[in-house]
């Protein structure tokens, strides 16, 4: 079994209010589903990223600390799972089924195996 990412991505905007009560069934729906199947790992929210704080580590070794997302982009990382899955076509499958309930792009990467 292999450890997948499966992470919804929001734009810079989004505004979790808004979300209808329709969408946040789907979302709890699919954790149940997810639960029963077992193959859920770990779920979680992410604050908006207007909340973010970045650290870098400076060419003298010192810390900078700063207000906002490591990057300027158009999206963001909302929320996600880990998924402990039998292969990519299983995550693949559970990642349909997030886009759907979320109503947003998501991404499904592999863990990498950890060193032995």
């Amino acid at each position: 079994m292999t450890q997948y990412l499966v992470a919804i991505h929001h734009p810079d905007d989004y505004d979790g209010a808004t979300e209808s009560e329709a969408m946040r069934d789907d979302i709890r729906a699919l954790n149940v589903e997810m639960q029963a199947a077992g193959i859920r790992v770990f779920v979680g929210g992410l604050e908006p990223v207007r909340q973010a704080t970045s650290v870098r580590r400076r060419a003298d070794g010192q810390f900078a600390v700063t207000d906002g997302p490591y990057i300027e982009a158009k999206e963001h990382v909302g929320g996600f799972w880990v998924l402990e899955v039998a292969d990519r076509e299983a995550a693949l499958e559970w990642g349909r089924k997030a886009a759907s309930a979320c109503r947003a792009p998501v991404e499904v990467r592999a863990f990498n195996a950890p060193p032995r």
